[in-house]
């Protein structure tokens, strides 16, 4: 198999400026992304492996650069038109494709946001892509806390009412839901080249499902302090997550 992984940072954040060169308990958070990739190449060595880094922050550059003795990076100039930040992702990632060559059997994006991923996760995802050629994309999910059909509500009119109408009296009943947790994508390359206009989720999706690292969206400092918080406990209790740690403190 022949595979391109995305990673996707651009210099700005409307959310929480510079998120993309934060340390996680004292390592970049693009270095666990490196790391991952770097275990499955030395793992997988059937497979050709290319990386490529789509960015317009040069200290981001400067960070994957330097380690290219251990991993090459193919650098990909962000294009002005997608820097904002009403962009979609998949645009930037289709790009990176586009300016990579076609010649790939899967395109997998790694969020850099996203670091609480193990090699085991990235394996699972893969697998899933491969078990189904009717999956247009693969997409990594939580179980869901919380149920549309059971105990989520959204305003209708004058009141609140279930998202999903339904009759359920236990939320076991209820269909398995899940969460986005946008650490993995896996895209057909043909469906990635294709142009629609509607959102991802709206085709032929997969899912690949991940242990709840209770991981929340880094839009604000005090979630970056929970995220190093929560690291600090996995790594001492899960031995894929101290593993892909090990691995990025090698890139240091």
């Amino acid at each position: 198999m022949k595979i391109l992984f995305t990673i996707c940072g651009r210099a700005g954040s409307k959310g929480f400026k510079n998120k993309n060169l934060k340390e996680m308990n004292e390592v970049p958070l693009v270095y666990y992304t490196l790391a991952v990739i770097s275990m499955y190449k030395r793992k997988h060595t059937e497979d050709v492996v290319q990386v490529a880094l789509n960015t317009d922050s040069q200290p981001l550059i400067d960070m994957v650069v330097k380690c290219n003795d251990m991993l090459s990076v193919c650098i990909v100039e962000r294009k002005q038109e997608l820097a904002g930040d009403r962009v979609a992702k998949v645009d930037v990632i289709r790009d990176t494709y586009n300016v990579c060559g076609h010649d790939y059997d899967v395109i997998i994006d790694l969020d850099i946001t996203s670091p609480l991923r193990t090699l085991v996760d990235l394996e699972n995802l893969i697998h899933e892509y491969e078990s189904n050629a009717n999956f247009e994309l693969v997409t990594s999910v939580v179980p869901a806390r919380r149920s549309p059909y059971f105990n989520m509500v959204e305003k209708k009119g004058e009141f609140f009412k279930k998202i999903c109408v339904s009759n359920y009296t236990a939320r076991q009943e209820a269909p398995a839901s899940y969460e986005l947790n946008a650490s993995m994508y896996a895209y057909r390359p043909d469906f990635l080249a294709s142009e629609f206009t509607d959102t991802i989720l709206d085709h032929n999706c997969g899912i690949s499902v991940m242990p709840d690292y209770l991981v929340l969206d880094i839009d604000s400092e005090e979630d970056f302090q929970m995220m190093q918080v929560l690291h600090q406990f996995y790594i001492k209790s899960d031995d894929g997550l101290r593993e892909v740690y090990e691995e990025a403190k090698k890139f240091m």
